[in-house]
């Protein structure tokens, strides 16, 4: 055999062999596989939190947004009024002796009985704020009514208009607070865990012997995380907005998308901090839980943070997780723009850079 044919030979051989995969994606890869295969982990990171988000939706329902149902017995201008506002749902109901003792027994808050000129309301008296309610909005109808019959034009004219509050229904106000929670406990979780069992069990070691640069091994390891929030955000938005809990994003829901994965950065960052000084998973537990806890409960994630002290409130503007939630919220279901997510983005980053730094300063490859 010539040396050409040595050459063209040896040129064959090295044309197929299979190309090596570049470090960060076999990293990334490896990484992503572990994680699907933890069982306990999908269970923490996707379903523990998403149990939450259902419990509660379900718990509190639609809060308050539902009409008021009121018996209807009859015809007339009076039940017609009723059945056209927003406010009220008409049962009808065959005789008012009918009507009464739904009301009685608690199926009804109420009834309205017309019958010619005859309007006949009763009300349960066990909750007094939902009788004033009901008499005020029937009162109110039937002075509408009189006016309208005298054919005389009204002294006074009522300009009403729906206007935008603060105030959420319960799955809007969950949905944001809850995600952020996941998010940040899956983030810590992954970072502090995964660097214990890797320094346990001497993979950093390896790592740091192999040809590897540790940008690439942290660079993996990230891409994993933002990888995961991604999915918890899909699925926490896909079962908030299931008829049987509502949720109706905004138009500039899409702004939440950056604020999560900045939101992922800063919380992998305390995760690499505990990390660094935990010699064991117990104690990566214990600490993870002792940061994410007490800051979910202060962030506004489970309850109104206008609901603490005010020496709490000041205190929780220093965790990140009240900024991810507040900024979540506003692009969510508030409707507001990209001005509202660019302070929450601005701390999230600054927190990132701050919490790196020392964690990168006390990293070590090895117990000691």
């Amino acid at each position: 055999m010539t040396a050409v044919d040595e050459r063209q030979r040896d040129e064959a051989t090295e044309r197929s062999r299979p190309v090596a995969a570049h470090p960060f994606v076999s990293l990334s890869r490896a990484a992503f596989k572990g994680f699907v295969r933890d069982k306990a982990a999908m269970f923490f990171t996707i379903l523990f939190p998403l149990m939450f988000l259902v419990i509660l939706g379900l718990l509190f329902g639609d809060g308050g947004s539902s009409q008021l149902k009121l018996g209807a017995v009859g015809q007339g201008p009076v039940l017609t009024a009723l059945e056209r506002s927003d406010a009220v749902e008409l049962v009808d109901v065959a005789s008012a002796d009918e009507a009464e003792q739904q009301v009685k027994a608690g199926d009804l808050p109420a009834y309205v009985a017309q019958r010619g000129d005859d309007i006949r309301l009763r009300f349960a008296a066990s909750d007094r704020t939902q009788a004033g309610t009901v008499v005020g909005l029937v009162r109110g109808v039937v002075s509408d009514a009189n006016v309208r019959a005298t054919g005389q034009p009204p002294q006074f004219s009522l300009d009403a208009a729906r206007v935008e509050d603060e105030s959420l229904r319960p799955i809007q106000f969950l949905t944001p607070g809850l995600l952020a929670w996941a998010v940040s406990m899956s983030a810590v979780f992954g970072a502090a865990l995964t660097l214990v069992m890797w320094r346990k069990n001497q993979v950093l070691r390896r790592l740091r012997l192999a040809p590897v640069r540790p940008m690439t091994i942290l660079g993996a390891r990230v891409t994993v995380s933002l990888g995961i929030a991604v999915l918890q955000g899909a699925v926490f938005v896909g079962v908030a907005m299931l008829p049987v809990f509502g949720l109706r994003l905004s138009g500039s829901w899409w702004l939440a998308i950056p604020l999560l994965l900045l939101g992922t950065l800063s919380f992998f960052a305390v995760g690499m901090l505990v990390g660094a000084f935990a010699k064991s998973e117990e104690a990566a537990t214990g600490a993870a839980n002792l940061i994410v806890l007490p800051m979910a409960f202060l962030s506004g994630a489970f309850f109104p943070i206008d609901q603490v002290p005010q020496w709490l409130q000041t205190l929780s503007l220093a965790f990140p997780m009240r900024h991810l939630n507040e900024g979540m919220s506003a692009v969510l279901v508030r409707d507001q723009g990209i001005d509202a997510i660019l302070l929450p983005a601005a701390i999230l980053i600054g927190f990132t850079v701050v919490i790196g730094f020392v964690a990168s300063r006390v990293f070590r490859w090895e117990d000691s």
